[in-house]
């Protein structure tokens, strides 16, 4: 569908505050669409309400964690009684954490796959049946679910340890949706967004860590600084994949990548794992980074 098809149909964004969500709200907008736009942060979501209203929009917002249930249940409740099932889902919201995986305390896996896997599941849960409600009453109705994983779903980068967990799990969820949803209907699509390194504010989600987690380990602060290093310096904008994942809702298309380019590693770890191989060095093209990235971690 073309984004005239979206005029006066409704968007639901998490994580719309900042960062891919941002942009998807002002796509959406531009589009003449309806936004419900949810987010953790009370400045980002207060800025990208006003900003949208600003540009005519009609906005609903919530401030929640996509991690607490019952607030996604009270959200999606009233979504349904002002608006109806939207016609576009966008299970964004994330949070970024690194470190030696064994160093991951209980609290760092609660917050990470509470947002990052628990955060889609909520929205797939409790919106789905409800988009699948509508396009049973309505047999022109249309609508898309896009997820927001990471090639931290397609690789496993070290010193990311629970950054991968959830995000190889976001991958599964969605190719497992895609599937489900094939056998009951034919009327919503599903996209996975899979973005490498791109400017979002991801790499400063740690201001919403939980209060009372325990202080950041060596290792988390090296991952994060590499982690902050590499999002600042990247090439492609948050804008730039925003406007990809319109075009791939346009299209019927699935996998949503930022950087096609780093295919080329995933494709090394499928061969790893046909032919039974142990997992290739992820700094093979890089040893420079290895090295630094030991040097750190060593450095006492």
């Amino acid at each position: 569908m073309s984004a005239a098809d979206w005029r006066g149909k409704t968007a639901l964004i998490t994580g719309a505050g900042s960062g891919f969500g941002l942009e998807l709200a002002r796509i959406a907008a531009r589009a003449g669409m309806r936004l419900v736009l949810v987010d953790v942060q009370t400045d980002a979501l207060e800025a990208a309400v006003a900003e949208q209203r600003a540009a005519g929009a009609q906005v609903l917002p919530f401030e929640l964690s996509v991690a607490d249930a019952s607030a996604m249940q009270v959200m999606a409740q009233q979504v349904q009684q002002q608006w109806g099932a939207p016609q576009l889902l966008f299970n964004n919201a994330g949070v970024g954490a690194g470190g030696l995986i064994w160093e991951n305390s209980l609290e760092d896996w609660q917050w990470v796959l509470g947002v990052n896997l628990m955060g889609v599941a909520h929205g797939i849960r409790l919106f789905t049946p409800m988009m699948l409600a509508a396009a049973q009453a309505d047999p022109g109705w249309r609508g898309h679910i896009v997820n927001t994983a990471s090639m931290a779903g397609l690789l496993n980068p070290p010193n990311m340890g629970v950054y991968n967990v959830s995000k190889h799990a976001v991958v599964s969820l969605t190719e497992t949706l895609l599937h489900d949803l094939s056998l009951v209907s034919d009327q919503i699509g599903v996209s996975l967004l899979c973005p490498y390194f791109v400017a979002t504010g991801i790499s400063q989600s740690h201001r919403n860590r939980p209060a009372g987690a325990q202080q950041a380990t060596r290792s988390q602060q090296v991952g994060l600084a590499m982690i902050d290093k590499a999002v600042q310096a990247g090439k492609v904008s948050a804008a730039e994949v925003a406007e990809r994942t319109f075009a791939a809702i346009a299209t019927g298309q699935f996998y949503i990548y930022s950087h096609p380019q780093a295919l080329a590693s995933v494709q090394t770890r499928m061969e790893d794992i046909l032919e039974g191989r142990t997992p290739s060095d992820p700094f093979a093209g890089r040893p420079q980074v290895r090295e630094q990235l030991r040097a750190a971690l060593r450095d006492k």
